[in-house]
């Protein structure tokens, strides 16, 4: 009994510090990512926890990070959130909200320096996701929330 509680603590413990990793990137590791020319497509949203259409769309990105196990689609979300909430917020909202897919923090405090390297025509708003696959120059971004059918729906476009 006590090597059965031990072994469900202990992965539970790993499921846990999976759940509350957090890359911090900055620009230039930002720009790495969009401009390599891997054959893995990748759909980074940018979101924020205090932004309601991106914290109703997470499970979207959630599910399609499942759907896609095994296959070379990468779902990274690139987290918005001011640094002092990233303990007292970020951290608690991803272990409360069982995320799975790859987080990412954005260490930049002026969007503006990166947000036009992302899209130039993006205002800014969150939502956002771009989609892209570097091996074929294929790339989609969309300002707002999305939805599975078309985020599925896009993903098949480029990935082919």
């Amino acid at each position: 009994m006590r090597i059965l509680l031990f072994t469900l603590f202990y992965l539970g413990g790993q499921f846990i510090t999976k759940a509350q990793e957090l890359k911090v990137i900055n620009k230039s590791d930002l720009v790495a990512l969009i401009n390599s020319k891997s054959d893995t497509v990748y759909v980074i949203n940018f979101w924020a926890t205090w932004c309601k259409p991106c914290v109703e769309e997470l499970p979207v990105f959630e599910k399609i990070n499942k759907d896609y196990t095994g296959q070379k689609v990468k779902i990274i979300l690139i987290s918005n959130d001011f640094k002092k909430q990233i303990k007292p917020k970020l951290k608690p909202f991803l272990l409360d909200k069982n995320i799975q897919s790859e987080v990412w923090w954005m260490s930049e405090t002026d969007p503006n320096i990166w947000i036009n390297l992302v899209e130039p025509n993006w205002e800014g708003s969150l939502p956002a996701t771009l989609i892209f696959k570097g091996s074929e120059n294929k790339r989609f971004f969309h300002e707002g929330s999305l939805t599975e059918n078309t985020l599925n729906a896009i993903i098949n476009k480029i990935a082919p």
